[in-house]
C-alpha cells in the first residue's frame, strides 16, 4: 500500500471568510473523489486549527501503488477539485511513501 500525503499553504492574505469557504470546498470535493475513482482507498482532508502553523490543509490518501498515485494525479475529476484552490496556493509538500 502506499501513503500519500500532502500539504498546501494558501495565501496568508486571503480574506478569512474566502479562505474557509476555499478549504470547506476542496475537502467536499477531494472527499468525494472516492464515488469517482474507485483505485482511491482512502481519502480524508484537514483543515489546519492551529493558526501558529504554516499548511492550512493536509491530505491523507491511501492508494494500492504508486502507478495508482500517479494516476490519481491526472485524473480529470482529481484535477478538477485540485482546483479549487489553484489560484490561492503559494506552497505544496508531498510525500509517498510504502506500507
Amino acid at each position: 500500500m502506499v501513503k500519500h500525503i500532502v500539504l498546501f499553504q494558501l495565501d496568508p492574505s486571503m480574506d478569512g471568510a474566502l479562505k474557509a469557504r476555499v478549504m470547506r470546498e476542496f475537502k467536499d470535493k477531494i472527499e468525494a473523489l472516492p464515488a469517482q475513482i474507485p483505485f482511491i482507498r482512502k481519502v480524508e482532508v484537514g483543515m489546519n486549527m492551529n493558526p501558529a502553523e504554516q499548511y492550512d490543509l493536509a491530505l491523507y490518501s491511501e492508494f494500492d501503488t504508486l502507478a495508482d498515485v500517479q494516476a490519481y494525479a491526472v485524473h480529470p475529476a482529481h484535477v478538477a477539485a485540485a482546483g479549487v484552490i489553484k489560484e490561492y496556493k503559494v506552497a505544496r509538500s508531498c510525500t509517498d511513501y510504502e506500507v
